[in-house]
């Protein structure tokens, strides 16, 4: 059965094309871009977890998925404190408001398909594209450790792609009306972060296509067409 895989990411050459990660200004965007990885890591951990009373037969292994992410959280607040840096963590909340909001309200619905579109696809797709982007031209010490995750996410890519490609039939068109009200939000999210992540050396245009990259690849695996796919993609310009 085919799964992503994380591609190798090479530094980028050339010194100059690093950030200075001293600058009182890196820091400044640095606080705000750490904390959205690390309550990322802390809403993952905590959707999975949940997602385990809507699939009970699987809740041992949304149990690991969840540890993982706990382990990942712990290792990007060492990368806060590396630098020297506090992550501004009222902010990330406020950034993951809408889709937590989203999240919590299907989880009381007990729509799991909606759950899993949204933290195993668009959320697990919103955070590969950026630790791809920020490996080349993070500090060494951010660097090995998101090198680790990065990995660690296709794994978690890979449990909603291949659980929602086994129901496919069952779940499409839930998958469709939960695009259609989150995708949006994730445009919206990379738009809020573009101007710290351009301070890191992150470009927006690049986040969103790697983004849109993993997402589409894993909805083709899931069984949609390409048609179905552009016009989920469509979505996200509904803003």
């Amino acid at each position: 059965m085919p799964t992503l895989n994380a591609p190798e990411v090479s530094v980028l050459e050339g010194q100059d094309a690093l950030p200075d990660f001293t600058t009182a200004e890196y820091k400044d965007a640095y606080s705000r871009i750490n904390a959205i990885v690390i309550e990322g890591e802390q809403e993952a951990h905590d959707n999975y977890i949940s997602l385990g009373t809507l699939i009970p037969e699987q809740a041992e292994e949304l149990s690991r998925l969840a540890r993982m992410e706990m382990k990942h959280m712990k290792g990007f607040t060492a990368c806060a404190r590396n630098l020297g840096v506090e992550a501004d963590m009222p902010f990330a909340k406020e950034f993951f408001g809408p889709l937590h909001g989203n999240f919590q309200v299907a989880l009381k619905e007990g729509k799991v398909v909606t759950c899993l579109l949204i933290q195993a696809l668009l959320i697990e797709a919103f955070a590969i594209s950026a630790y791809h982007i920020y490996i080349p031209v993070a500090d060494p010490f951010a660097r090995k450790i998101t090198e680790g995750v990065v990995k660690d996410e296709y794994t978690h890519l890979n449990y909603g792609q291949e659980w929602l490609k086994a129901n496919f039939e069952a779940s499409k068109d839930e998958m469709f009306a939960a695009n259609k009200a989150n995708l949006p939000l994730i445009r919206s999210m990379l738009e809020g972060v573009a101007a710290d992540a351009a301070v890191l050396h992150m470009e927006k245009e690049d986040l969103i296509e790697d983004f849109l990259i993993a997402y589409q690849e894993a909805l083709n695996e899931i069984g949609f067409s390409s048609r179905d796919i552009a016009k989920m993609a469509a979505a996200a310009l509904a803003i």
